[in-house]
């Protein structure tokens, strides 16, 4: 399991594994629990590239980042 700690956003960390570079088991601590259950409902075993692809970039309100971008930042960063 690895795990992010966020910069940032409601949520303060990101659980997730990665297998064969597709995504399982993304937990979210804090932050929006229904949308952030959906994310990570959504994402469940899609390929890295997809979900980078998808979500990186996405802003929450005024932030310059969000809790699926941050989600980027942690697939990226391989933690």
């Amino acid at each position: 399991m690895n795990t992010y700690r966020t910069q940032g956003v409601c949520a303060s960390h990101i659980h997730f594994e990665i297998k064969e570079n597709k995504v399982y088991n993304v937990k979210f601590v804090n932050g929006c629990p229904g949308n952030l259950q959906a994310l990570a409902a959504l994402v469940e075993g899609m390929s890295v590239d997809d979900v980078v692809k998808r979500l990186k970039g996405i802003r929450c309100g005024h932030k310059t980042t969000s809790c699926a971008d941050q989600f980027v930042k942690a697939l990226e960063s391989g933690k």
